[in-house]
């Protein structure tokens, strides 16, 4: 018989969390007075009323020169142009993709926005329309990049880079978009054995690190090979360290996964999400990191 890990309440000590350099962060409810200096501008997530301005978010104030936003703390994903998402096709229509990236709205990738297997360059004709299905069907993983923005705020995508396109086989973990630091690239190879990409939608996939690049392809054939046992504690345990990071609200980028993972080392795989392991680890990947800062 399997062996049933039972624990009884007890009361733990908050995480001690350290206040980010600048002092600590405003945060503020809905209906909140955030400033009543009308020397303000009101951005995203506020509002004016009485030349007070007001929060219309839960969320963190961000200030830049005098504009005033408050970022929502738990939202869905509001696309901006030049993300990298990661996303699950769910219907195919006439010359489009519907896909969900996580956002209020489906977003779209239409059949003029993708380089055709092999990298081709070319315009696409009524055989193209007709093998759509052959490219991308309901339920593929894609890895896209935001090319545009819809009136109605639905995201239009495109995948015209080897580096994008269909995803084999890896694990997905769903984030907040929130946590999901912006940083110049979200292809991450780390040196543990395993690549991931974080998508700025809060879908991040971890997969095997290719040994080599096969761009013949051009991003829509898929790798049915069986992947090593090896290969695969090492994609579950960066799965765990994510889920780690991701309760106790630290941001997630390359470095703080890395080191969360080498901080996870000496346990079990299984054991990483108990609570006071948790705690253990996060505690030395953020004491690593603001000894980074420092």
């Amino acid at each position: 018989m399997a062996a049933v890990t039972m624990r009884l309440p007890a009361v733990r000590a908050p995480l001690d969390s350290s206040a980010p350099r600048g002092g600590e962060k405003h945060l503020v409810a809905p209906g909140d007075t955030i400033t009543t200096d009308t020397g303000y501008m009101r951005g995203h997530g506020t509002y004016v009323e009485d030349d007070k301005l007001i929060a219309s978010v839960a969320g963190v104030v961000e200030r830049v020169n005098k504009l005033v936003c408050v970022r929502a703390l738990k939202a869905r994903y509001n696309g901006e142009i030049g993300d990298i998402v990661v996303g699950r096709i769910t219907e195919v229509q006439q010359k489009r993709w519907k896909v969900e990236t996580n956002s209020r709205l489906d977003s779209v990738l239409l059949l003029s926005s993708i380089n055709l297997p092999g990298g081709e360059l070319r315009r696409k004709s009524a055989e193209d329309e007709l093998a759509m299905r052959d490219y991308l069907q309901e339920g593929d993983l894609i890895s896209a990049e935001v090319q545009s923005i819809f009136s109605d705020g639905a995201v239009s995508l495109h995948t015209r880079s080897l580096k994008y396109g269909k995803l084999a086989q890896g694990v997905l973990v769903q984030v907040s978009p929130s946590l999901v630091k912006r940083q110049k690239t979200h292809f991450h190879d780390l040196p543990c054995g395993a690549s991931v990409i974080l998508g700025n939608n809060g879908f991040i996939w971890i997969y095997p690190t290719p040994e080599q690049k096969d761009d013949e392809a051009g991003g829509y054939t898929t790798d049915l090979e069986p992947v090593p046992l090896s290969d695969r504690e090492v994609i579950s345990r960066l799965r765990n360290c994510i889920v780690a990071l991701v309760t106790h609200k630290m941001m997630l980028f390359d470095t703080s996964i890395l080191y969360c993972y080498e901080a996870s080392l000496p346990h079990q795989i299984k054991d990483i999400l108990k609570p006071e392991v948790t705690e253990e680890i996060v505690l030395e990947a953020r004491q690593r990191l603001l000894d980074l800062e420092g």
